[in-house]
Order: structure tokens, then C-alpha cells, then sequence
């Protein structure tokens, strides 16, 4: 068996703890690049995307900063919104809770998901 990275024991670690306290509520995972930043909403039950955000999309022209982060985060909680979503477990993966994942974490939350 190949060592694992630190990103991947992480990963793991994060996503097993996850699963406890899921409860059936979907999870808002983040995937965080060099120049963007994307966030989607999955029903892990059902095992399909619900609602998703990013600093790619079509007609927005965004970056890889925390403003972009923040707004990804307003779009992705607009989404959920309008899939009927108001309750999600934050899975942040490998990456450490500061800077662009924070920023997109405490915009959704003011966008009005509870997590």
C-alpha cells in the first residue's frame, strides 16, 4: 500500500469524522485550486450534486482571492436556497479552514445555510 500524502491523510480524516454527524443532511464540499475556487452541495444518499458554485462559472470573471471565495460562497447558498436546502455539513476535504475556504464558509453561512 502506497504512504499517503498529508493532504490525503487529511482528507480522509475530515471525511470519516463527516460521516458521524452527518445525519442525512447534504454536505457543501470545497475544492480549492491555485486560480479557482468551487463549491457543490451533494446528497451523498442519493448520490447526486443538489446545487454548486464556483469562480469559473460562465460570465464571471472572479480570480483566485478571497473576494472570489466569498462570492462563490453568496451563489452557492442562493443555490441551495432555490434546491430547497437550508442545513449541510461542511466538508472542507484536505484543506485547512483559513483564508479562501474560510471566507466561502462565512459567506454561505451569511447567505443562509446553517452548518
Amino acid at each position: 500500500m502506497a504512504k499517503l500524502s498529508l493532504f490525503e491523510r487529511r482528507r480522509q480524516r475530515v471525511r470519516s469524522k463527516l460521516r458521524a454527524q452527518v445525519a442525512g443532511r447534504p454536505r457543501l464540499s470545497v475544492h480549492r485550486t491555485g486560480r479557482h475556487i468551487y463549491a457543490q452541495i451533494i446528497d451523498d444518499a442519493q448520490g447526486r450534486t443538489l446545487a454548486s458554485a464556483s469562480s469559473n462559472d460562465k460570465g464571471v470573471k472572479l480570480g483566485a482571492d478571497s473576494k472570489a471565495a466569498a462570492d462563490v460562497g453568496k451563489r452557492v447558498a442562493e443555490a441551495a436556497k432555490k434546491a430547497g436546502v437550508t442545513s449541510v455539513v461542511f466538508d472542507r476535504g484536505g484543506f485547512l479552514f483559513h483564508g479562501r475556504v474560510k471566507a466561502l464558509a462565512d459567506a454561505a453561512r451569511e447567505g443562509g445555510l446553517e452548518f
